[in-house]
């Protein structure tokens, strides 16, 4: 009898990881809240050379494209708050 039900609960299991092996590991894409030209946006950065824990940084949609960021793109996966 547990012979049985072991098999049952591996068999879910075999049948189950197919299916969540093929779903997108890709999070939705979600812009970044509308602001003003002052909204600054939060976001995750890796970390400075010597530190080893991730920082965010808060800056206008203008800084972040001077270093070639889409807030829009990387909102989703790296967004914190918007200040201002």
């Amino acid at each position: 009898m547990a012979y049985k039900e072991l098999f049952v609960a591996l068999s879910m299991i075999v049948t189950a990881s197919p299916l969540s092996a093929s779903q997108s590991d890709q999070p939705p894409a979600t812009p970044a809240p509308a602001g003003t030209p002052e909204t600054k946006y939060c976001l995750r950065v890796d970390p400075l050379p010597g530190q080893l824990a991730q920082t965010v940084q808060c800056w206008t949609r203008a800084e972040w494209a001077d270093q070639d960021v889409d807030v829009d793109k990387v909102w989703a996966t790296d967004g914190v708050r918007t200040v201002g």
